[in-house]
């Protein structure tokens, strides 16, 4: 039995609010917690993630509707390996330059991305972005959510995985933590010409 008695619309409103706005905020911070674990440089605009076991897994379970594209170079896909059944557009392309601070090749932009991955794709594909770790595939995805394609999820552990960062152990720097290569999903050297990009 109530205790109190609700008189108005005006009090009810107010008791729903008081029981309500808790749970909004539960869920904003619980959703806001979420993707404060992905690095920004890992976000994208749709907040579409998956790690590589799960999108090797996501692709198992739709081989028919569900796409993985790989938007690292062809020679990262080519020489360093790929899954087997990701198509190959790259987002950027070396240029033959050497950054002398960072040390960091250099990379000029894909112009034709968009219209390639619109040859290969429909806007209403899932799509599964995959690069060497996660950042090139994020703005992939943002270039790709401004064209209109809605269900692109990024991997964000990307092929190779995050650097180890441990100065006690031999594998520090090296790409041993996650990533496709590390999870326990197939991939391969193997080239397949529907899968290759050709500009």
């Amino acid at each position: 039995m109530l205790i109190f008695k609700i008189r108005s619309f005006n009090d009810k409103a107010r008791f729903c609010l008081r029981i309500l706005i808790p749970f909004l905020v539960i869920g904003f911070v619980s959703a806001a917690w979420a993707n404060s674990s992905i690095p920004t440089k890992k976000q994208t605009s749709l907040k579409l993630y998956v790690n590589a076991r799960q999108a090797w897994e996501k692709w198992s379970a739709n081989p028919d509707t569900t796409y993985i594209l790989d938007v690292r170079t062809p020679a990262e896909y080519i020489f360093i390996g790929h899954a087997p059944m990701a198509v190959n557009i790259p987002i950027k392309f070396l240029n033959n330059t050497l950054n002398p601070v960072t040390l960091k090749p250099g990379m000029q932009s894909n112009e034709n991305f968009i219209a390639d991955v619109k040859k290969k794709f429909k806007k209403t594909d899932t799509i599964l972005v995959m690069c060497r770790s996660g950042s090139r595939s994020a703005a992939a995805v943002n270039l790709m959510a401004k064209a209109g394609f809605q269900k692109v999820y990024n991997i964000i552990d990307g092929f190779e995985g995050d650097s180890l960062k441990d100065l006690d152990s031999y594998q520090n720097g090296k790409r041993i933590i996650n990533g496709w290569k590390n999870s326990g999903a197939p991939w391969t050297y193997k080239l397949e010409r529907k899968l290759v990009y050709y500009p």
